[in-house]
């Protein structure tokens, strides 16, 4: 993804993979605290969730990801990230997002933009570049427009990783440092353009790093180079 650089820049760049990577440990020994994060004082009923379950997400790229229709001619809008304090239900949403693009209705750094606010503010723990790896290049964005090219995505079903849930017994306080949490997601893109509007459709699945803290919405920390299942 990121090219290994000896400048500041690329040193910092390494460093936050570096720090994204030591949370993704974290993340694999720290389900158990959810027991904790479950019944702090004040949880909404509505954001509580079972490790172990899975829901699907709406198939219509006319449909938010709460259920909700999206209004008219909004269906490609850029990603607004959702206040949930749901790990899978953020990862879910996350991973429409960065599925999703339509070069038609607004620039590659528009989108960019758009996706950097669902990072954590916290920077040490925001893996940018992760993020920035899976949009176009502003080359490609280019051509990709020419031909009024854009893609949705829907998402089958989220879950936290076989890993994550054998690790949660070996240490159950260490959510309380990072509040990152694992989530796999799998779906599907489905990619059309002028002159082709049935396009295709390819299966995706990925791995998302998501901070969770319970004083505050979920945020995505970045995107795992290799999948968990």
């Amino acid at each position: 993804m990121t090219s290994h650089s000896s400048n500041p820049g690329g040193a910092s760049r390494v460093r936050r993979r570096a720090l994204l990577g030591t949370a993704v440990l974290v993340v694999l020994v720290v389900l158990a605290g959810l027991a904790t994060y479950l019944t702090r004082d004040g949880r909404n009923s509505s954001n509580t969730f079972t490790p172990q379950a899975s829901s699907a997400l709406p198939a219509s790229p006319t449909t938010s990801v709460s259920g909700a229709p999206v209004p008219s001619g909004r269906a490609h809008a850029l990603p607004v990230p959702p206040a949930v304090h749901d790990p899978i239900a953020f990862g879910k949403a996350a991973a429409q997002a960065l599925w999703s693009y339509d070069t038609r209705a607004y620039s590659q750094r528009e989108l960019l933009d758009a996706l950097h606010g669902w990072l954590t503010r916290e920077s040490k723990y925001a893996d940018k570049a992760s993020v920035d790896a899976l949009v176009p290049s502003p080359v490609l964005w280019k051509e990709m427009a020419a031909n009024g090219q854009f893609a949705s995505a829907t998402v089958n079903e989220g879950h936290f990783p076989e890993s994550f849930n054998r690790a949660l017994q070996e240490d159950p306080g260490a959510i309380t440092q990072t509040y990152v949490y694992a989530v796999t997601v799998s779906g599907k893109q489905s990619i059309a353009w002028n002159g082709s509007p049935a396009g295709g459709a390819e299966s995706r699945v990925t791995t998302l790093a998501v901070q969770c803290r319970p004083s505050q919405p979920c945020a995505l920390a970045g995107v795992l180079p290799a999948v968990a299942p």
